[in-house]
């Protein structure tokens, strides 16, 4: 398979992350390991309200919860709820 087919197959299963409201700001959606946990808490809440307007929502959770993704606000859910969704204890 050639580099160019492969990069379209990515660009295709990502093409409902360029609809997504997080674009503008991505790092509110991410912690740092070194930010304060009420910090940590005010950007998860804040991310939350921007999914929750967000066209994308449901493809956004549906990826995260698929893919395990360990970090950031996706869906409208943070690490914490998509750890419990899956059964996993968070270790950080």
């Amino acid at each position: 398979m050639s580099q160019a087919r492969r990069l379209t197959r990515i660009d295709e299963q990502w093409d409902w992350a360029d609809h997504g409201h997080c674009q503008a700001l991505p790092d509110l959606f991410y912690n740092s390991e070194h930010e304060p946990k009420g910090v940590r808490r005010r950007k998860e809440a804040a991310a939350k309200k921007i999914c929750a307007g967000c066209p994308v929502l449901a493809e956004c959770r549906e990826h995260a919860l698929v893919n395990s993704e360990l970090y950031g606000v996706w869906g409208g859910m943070s690490e914490a709820e998509r750890h419990r969704e899956a059964g996993r204890t968070r270790t950080g």
